[in-house]
């Protein structure tokens, strides 16, 4: 499909008599329609007739469109797809998710903090909420699975990925 099909198909939709005419189609209306729009619009693709001989509306040819356009989807590693499930806008959805994935979520997560830098409770609190409002659940998960160590009140990165 090139351009010129998309062109044809605005085309028929700017037009009034052709632009009603797919409309009574789409809503059922198709009584006594005028058969130069109905001869367009099947020209276009957007009408076609039955073997009784009635008229219809044919919207799947704006899907043909579009798909004949589509950019193809970008591949994803199994970790983005694991991040674009669970986080929206930034922030987690749930912390209720089976370990592998939620591994994922927290190795992403640990590269809030800057290896060798150490953090009190509160700082490590504040930058947690920005992806949880259970921040303290997303702290113990970072503590238990190593990503995050702690002394008293002071944590600092221990693993995870290291962006360079």
């Amino acid at each position: 499909m090139n351009d010129e099909g998309i062109r044809r198909v605005l085309g028929l939709l700017y037009q009034d008599e052709t632009l009603r005419t797919f409309a009574a189609l789409v809503l059922g209306e198709a009584g006594d329609l005028p058969p130069k729009a109905l001869r367009k619009l099947e020209a276009g693709g957007l009408a076609a007739r039955d073997d009784g001989g009635t008229w219809r509306a044919t919207p799947e040819r704006f899907r043909e469109l579009l798909r004949a356009h589509a950019e193809p989807a970008e591949e994803l590693s199994p970790e983005e797809r694991v991040l674009r499930t669970f986080l929206v806008d930034g922030r987690l959805t749930t912390t209720t998710m089976r370990r592998d994935k939620r591994l994922v979520v927290l190795r992403y997560i640990s590269r809030v903090f800057e290896p060798g830098v150490r953090y009190p409770e509160k700082d490590v609190n504040v930058a947690l909420r920005a992806f949880h409002d259970d921040y303290a659940a997303l702290r113990r998960y970072l503590v238990d699975e190593d990503l995050l160590s702690r002394e008293g009140n002071v944590y600092w990165r221990s693993g995870g990925p290291v962006d360079l």
